[in-house]
């Protein structure tokens, strides 16, 4: 075999390795539907920041549309777990992913004729998060019944690059679009592309694997935090996500008023920078999908994202120009994919199929529960102290209790 053959004979096999999810059929109906939605949602986050930004000009209160949304996340996200383990995740899925669709339409609806209010987009942003605190326990631990076991890390991996796909194209377009046609139609092209997803969902043949036993939600609450309470590697990983989600993703809420006041910019300057840290993120979850089977130790990579992360943020806070802030948040785009993917792909793998969708919904509450606070917060700093001090800030916190949980865990470095 001559040395070219040998070359294509080995990136024939790296392609194969990095996307062997795909050859499962239901999995492959799920990362394109769920792809072609995530497009429409990002669009969405993308241009209703911008919009909110334009019709209050405060920086607090895009925080407070970032709580709203996350509220919901303390008050439903463990029985949203409870219904993933007693119920199929299809049928759960497909009933939260309209709900969200019908969500994006009413929104449009408002946009279009005028009548939005702020007060509007705070209430649909709540409801968004209650959709959410029900659909994310479920999707998470619904990718454990789309591929078997030995393709999992894989298959988590090809869910964050699809996500970040998604980041890339999705900000990009809304830019575009907000600029030209206007916000609502960002709205209502997010509410057309969730029926991308709903077909994909419908037309899956899944063997499930629920929980058979039938007692009261709040005692299959309990059963799932007296497994959790057993498990110091399980609650080390998620105390980290818990640390990225109120430190490490707070600056991304000000974004917008950090294109317009730090760099001048416009809906489009906003969208390249999202778009930047998306970038960044594809980038990682392509590696990771290529090599997750290769690593040992994934502890220490996720150690080593946690710790990195808040480095960028810091990096971030001290950018000026728009070369600088492409490239500082690209990183932060890195260093979070790393952190959260290989803390996902460690969750599904270390947690028994009984307990993951009740595990799901932990790490749930305590990641998407976290953003709100965070992002209120840093909201509230942000007018006070200006949008630079209150990232800096943020990512110092963050380094501060990255390294309190590792000293706390030290279990995190031995984690296979």
């Amino acid at each position: 075999m001559n040395h070219t053959n040998q070359t294509e004979t080995r990136i024939t096999a790296h392609i194969r390795r990095t996307f062997r999810s795909l050859q499962h059929r239901n999995y492959r109906l799920w990362f394109f539907g769920q792809m072609i939605s995530l497009f429409g949602t990002w669009m969405q986050s993308a241009a209703q920041g911008f919009f909110i930004f334009k019709l209050t000009n405060s920086v607090f209160y895009l925080g407070l549309v970032g709580f709203m949304t996350g509220l919901p996340f303390w008050l439903f996200t463990l029985y949203g777990g409870v219904i993933s383990d007693r119920f199929p995740r299809r049928s759960v899925l497909l009933v939260t992913q309209t709900s969200m669709m019908t969500l994006a339409l009413i929104l449009a609806l408002l946009t279009f004729s005028g009548v939005i209010k702020p007060w509007h987009i705070l209430i649909l942003s709540f409801l968004l998060g209650v959709a959410n605190a029900f659909d994310t326990p479920a999707r998470h631990a619904f990718v454990a019944d789309l591929v078997p076991k030995e393709d999992l890390g894989n298959a988590v991996a090809l869910n964050s690059t699809m996500f970040n796909i998604s980041v890339i194209v999705g900000p990009v377009l809304a830019g575009l679009i907000y600029a030209i046609l206007g916000p609502a139609w960002c709205f209502l092209l997010n509410g057309t592309s969730f029926l991308a997803v709903i077909a994909a969902l419908s037309l899956m043949r899944v063997e499930y694997s629920i929980s058979r036993r039938r007692g009261s939600a709040v005692e299959e609450v309990l059963s799932g935090l007296s497994y959790l309470k057993k498990r110091r590697d399980l609650l080390g990983i998620i105390a980290t996500a818990g640390a990225i989600s109120l430190f490490g993703l707070a600056f991304t809420y000000i974004v917008p008023a950090w294109a317009v006041k730090i760099l001048n910019g416009d809906a489009a300057t906003n969208g390249l920078l999202q778009a930047a840290r998306g970038l960044g993120a594809l980038i990682t979850a392509l590696a990771l999908a290529s090599t997750i089977s290769l690593v040992g130790k994934r502890g220490r990579l996720l150690e080593a994202g946690a710790l990195l992360l808040p480095i960028s943020i810091v990096a971030f806070s001290f950018s000026r120009s728009l070369h600088s802030s492409l490239m500082t948040i690209m990183l932060t785009g890195v260093f979070h994919v790393l952190a959260i993917n290989i803390a996902l792909g460690l969750l599904q793998d270390l947690s028994a199929d009984e307990f993951r969708g009740r595990v799901s919904s932990v790490y749930s509450l305590i990641y998407f529960g976290l953003m709100p606070l965070g992002s209120i917060c840093i909201g509230w700093l942000a007018s006070r102290a200006g949008e630079p001090n209150a990232v800096l800030i943020s990512g110092a916190l963050l380094l501060i209790s990255t390294l309190a949980i590792l000293k706390l865990f030290p279990e995190l470095s031995s984690v296979e």
